[in-house]
């Protein structure tokens, strides 16, 4: 059984006719989110939805989100994880990646950094889009300074965007679901010029230090990354933007020993030195909920 079903899919598996499951979409009655205009139904939610309407003696969900932050890859987070030993595992693919892994149920909590399109807040509106029928609250982690990882000393003298095209620069870019990518194509836009305009090598990198590596080995020139990154690796850095990551939390999740011992871990003295150890952090914010579903 797919961890995301169709209408028909969903139909089939309460047993009921497809009609009265578009009947309880239109009175948001039953867990769904739209992509694309098409409708879909993530299977630990719908088992969650049962479980909660059993008749009889109220019962608590018996479906228990697997213990997994995806989503964005984060150096302080997944520092973060591992030095405060909450039990928590880190599976980093992307934002929107992070985003399909809550609904399918496969993780409790996704860190997402989606570029804000004419000043809205896109994790804001993104999550209420695709997760807002769901038990979530929306938590601050941090706000972070993006720009181009280049080389030490910065030999090609690369100081914007449009420099990547001037000096024929290899560029290595993420993968699809990444926020960074996201945000390469909307500073590209804002700099009049497309992803085609730059020499982009054939492989992605999957995280932040795939970025660094790939500098580093000779393999690339340049590539989107945040200063921290750089600093750890010891390569150039041209700033370009500063972004909000936040962390995208099952309500349940939240308050369960795992989140609670990484949100402790984060109020300590050896945390708050790390990051700014890393630099390009503020994390003055981190832990305040700026949206509930």
């Amino acid at each position: 059984m797919r961890q995301l079903m169709s209408t028909k899919e969903v139909a089939e598996y309460l047993r009921l006719k497809e009609r009265k499951i578009y009947d309880l979409v239109s009175r948001d009655e039953i867990p769904h989110s739209r992509v694309s205009g098409k409708l879909l139904f993530p299977r630990a939610q719908i088992d969650d939805w049962v479980s909660r309407n059993m008749g009889g003696t109220p019962t608590r969900s018996i479906i228990r989100l697997a213990p997994v932050v995806a989503g964005s890859h984060d150096p302080l987070l997944d520092w973060a994880v591992r030095e405060s030993r909450c039990g928590l595992a880190a599976l980093t693919y992307g934002s929107l990646d992070g985003i399909d892994r809550m609904l399918s149920g496969q993780a409790s909590a996704a860190a997402i950094h989606l570029p804000p399109t004419k000043g809205s807040d896109r994790n804001r509106s993104v999550v209420s889009e695709r997760l807002g029928h769901l038990d979530v609250v929306l938590v601050k982690w941090a706000s972070r300074e993006q720009g181009l990882v280049v080389a030490t000393n910065n030999p090609l003298n690369i100081m914007s965007l449009p420099d990547l095209r001037t000096q024929k620069a290899r560029v290595i870019p993420r993968q699809p679901h990444a926020g960074s990518y996201l945000l390469l194509l909307e500073l590209l836009g804002q700099a009049r010029m497309k992803l085609t305009d730059l020499n982009v090598v054939t492989f992605s990198a999957l995280s932040e230090s795939d970025i660094a590596a790939a500098i580093l080995d000779g393999k690339a020139d340049a590539g989107l990354a945040i200063r921290a990154v750089a600093r750890q690796f010891h390569l150039g850095f041209v700033p370009l933007a500063t972004e909000e990551l936040d962390l995208v939390v099952n309500r349940r999740a939240y308050f369960e020993a795992p989140m609670q011992a990484l949100l402790a871990f984060t109020r300590t003295d050896t945390f708050r030195h790390y990051a700014r150890e890393l630099s390009g952090y503020d994390v003055s914010e981190l832990g305040k909920v700026v949206w509930n579903a």
